[in-house]
């Protein structure tokens, strides 16, 4: 592949992912997350509302009731709310981290219940949404193909437990499928990736440009299996998590053993970081 044809290529999937943010129930439109207490949650534009919507929505519409395993809707009489395309009065709601989470709509705003270890809450999108029109553009480093580095995935016997710290300050415990090795300035690096279900081999990172110039807890990357079998590190495709965009997201950030100890003055940058 000629540079040229390299740069086009970085370029294009770098506007598809400004894009990406910007489409409905995308990353700014999220507005809203409640975690839920047990017994009753009542939704509505209501401030008094344990799940406030936006003022278009009826004051109360309804409650999503939790029993510290499950979590029910409940529309209040006269009211009904688009469950999975079907318009309901009542629902069992599956969680976003099952197979088919149940989507809620209504008046164009979106609600999924999160499971997040124990707890259960409400994500809320309102595609009315400002920010999905006046969020700045992603910015990036100029392309590097000296970041474009060949690598090496290694299954672990079993999957092992891994501590990934996440936004609320809390340590959660993932299984890590394995590791990728790779070579930069003459230097070998070992670092731990997660396979997700559908083979995609998916690194969270850290570098010290973190300190001043990138998102601050790291990055995220999705290593590239070539035809032929071998893995690519591109890390001028390595692009900020959910986070940097919305105070809503629950990002979970590169384990320790995942932290570089050199500058990748490539991929995504972070000028909205707060000194």
């Amino acid at each position: 592949m000629t540079d040229k044809a390299y740069l086009q290529k970085i370029n294009e999937w770098r506007k598809e992912r400004n894009e990406t943010i910007r489409r409905e129930n995308g990353w700014l439109a999220l507005a809203g997350l409640y975690w839920l207490k047990l017994g009753k949650n009542q939704f509505g534009s209501d401030p008094k509302c344990e799940v406030q919507l936006p003022e278009r929505v009826p004051a109360n519409a309804g409650c999503f009731e939790f029993n510290g395993k499950s979590v029910t809707l409940r529309a209040n009489p006269g009211q009904k709310v688009k469950v999975d395309d079907t318009l309901t009065d009542f629902a069992i709601l599956q969680p976003d981290v099952s197979e088919n989470p149940s989507y809620i709509n209504l008046q164009d705003v979106q609600l999924v219940v999160i499971q997040r270890g124990n707890r259960m809450g409400i994500r809320m999108w309102d595609n009315q949404r400002e920010e999905r029109r006046s969020f700045p553009a992603r910015t990036w480093y100029d392309v590097d193909e000296a970041f474009h580095l060949p690598a090496t995935f290694t299954p672990y016997d079993r999957p092992k437990m891994a501590y990934f710290p996440d936004l609320t300050g809390e340590k959660a415990e993932f299984p890590v499928e394995g590791y990728i090795t790779f070579q930069y300035d003459g230097k070998n690096y070992k670092l731990d990736i997660n396979k997700e279900d559908d083979g995609t081999l998916f690194l969270r990172f850290w570098d010290p440009t973190s300190e001043d110039e990138t998102y601050p807890t790291g990055r995220y990357l999705i290593a590239e299996t070539e035809p032929n079998g071998s893995i690519i590190l591109d890390f001028n495709k390595a692009y900020n998590p959910p986070c940097a965009f919305t105070d809503f997201a629950t990002c979970v950030f590169a384990p320790e053993q995942n932290h570089l100890d050199f500058k990748v003055t490539a991929g995504e940058t972070y000028p909205q970081r707060k000194h």
